[in-house]
């Protein structure tokens, strides 16, 4: 896919448009997906003032250190003006030049630094701060065939990790030795950075967020792998399965991973354009609370994933969005069994206008190696 099919130019009419409605003068977003976004531009974050500047109405301006003009000016902006500012003077007046007067009201990038934040706030004393997120989230929340197939592409890639597990993930190595080299796999499979890598053995995978350890892994124990990196497009990958190498798995483990892997597939089969988010969540939950383990479900069924690896929408209690075509999300429940162990299956998927489609392929029962 070319970059102006997953950055499209009319991107910036869209959020403007949308701007206007929402009544801001303008978005002020500095490095980040949302920047990334509408310029394909993926901005160092530093110290050094980057921000674009998008006005409801009129040009929009990129400033940027001096020092990062060219990469500015390489990436498939289009439809912006960039403007540079030298090491030792002040960027801040430039934000209030590309204004056309003085702002009402502005949306910030939701994760800008609080130094950026109050030296906005300085330049622009008469201007009420609002996130921008209120503005951008609706336009993101719902993927173009081009980031579907950037999300596909992302998920072929860590399919293809996980597939290869069986050479690193044996017993008697630790946990950290089989990360890093799922780390340097996920870089061959085709990421440009590895965003996590979890490998939680036996009772370690009773959290769901362990990360690493030194701990061996015993024969027979559960492995929780939980792996996600980023693609030369800015879209992310996330995918988890569990193992047992080694040995049998104990019997208690094998029977609620039975239970899990009903509740995965129940969930992922009810996604559809109408059903909720909270609906989404229940098609997990409740059958794993049927089954005994409701409390050992210690999180939400799913997060969405595009620039971001959480982003909206949520699979969650109390979200009673419903679902549209193009939304992309996680579908990862888990049982957690506090100082045993625990198992988590997660695949991405795509809601379609008449259903589902699996952007993770490999299969989802429980692996032996």
């Amino acid at each position: 896919m070319g970059t102006d099919e997953l950055y499209p130019p009319d991107r910036l009419i869209a959020a403007q448009r949308a701007t206007a409605a929402a009544g801001l003068d303008a978005l002020l977003l500095t490095p980040g997906s949302d920047l990334r976004y509408l310029t394909g531009y993926d901005a160092h974050a530093g110290e050094r003032l980057t921000c674009l500047v998008l006005p409801a109405e009129g040009v929009p301006t990129l400033i940027v250190p001096r020092l990062e003009r060219p990469a500015a000016e390489a990436a498939p902006t289009t439809g912006v003006r960039i403007v540079d500012h030298p090491d030792g003077v002040d960027p801040y007046p430039l934000v209030v030049a590309a204004l056309d007067g003085p702002p009402a009201a502005v949306g910030l990038a939701d994760r800008m630094w609080a130094e950026q934040v109050l030296a906005l706030r300085a330049a622009l004393p008469g201007a009420a701060q609002r996130l921008a997120g209120e503005v951008l989230r609706e336009l993101r929340v719902r993927k173009s065939p081009a980031e579907v197939a950037a999300l596909a592409e992302a998920g072929a890639a860590i399919d293809e990790v996980h597939l290869r597990m069986g050479r690193w993930l044996r017993p008697g190595r630790t946990e950290a030795e089989v990360a890093a080299d799922i780390a340097a796999a996920i870089r061959d499979a085709g990421h440009v950075s590895v965003d996590f890598v979890i490998v939680a053995a036996g009772p370690n995978a009773a959290s769901p967020h362990h990360g690493t350890s030194d701990r061996p892994i015993g024969a027979g124990e559960p492995v929780v792998v939980d792996i996600g990196g980023t693609m030369p497009s800015g879209y992310r990958s996330d995918c988890t399965r569990t193992y047992v190498a080694g040995g049998p798995a104990p019997a208690d483990f094998v029977d609620y991973y039975a239970v899990l892997h009903a509740a995965q597939r129940a969930a992922v089969a009810a996604v559809r354009p109408g059903i909720t988010g909270a609906a989404a969540d229940a098609a997990a939950r409740e059958p794993i609370a049927a089954a005994g383990y409701g409390d050992a479900f210690l999180h939400r069924t799913g997060h969405g994933i595009g620039l971001d690896g959480h982003e909206e929408p949520y699979l969650v209690a109390g979200n009673d969005r419903p679902l549209e075509a193009g939304m992309a999300f996680s579908i990862e429940p888990g049982i957690y069994l506090a100082g045993r162990h625990g198992a988590r299956i997660e695949d991405i998927v795509v809601c379609t206008t008449d259903g589902v489609q699996r952007l993770n392929t490999t299969p989802t029962e429980l692996i032996a190696l």
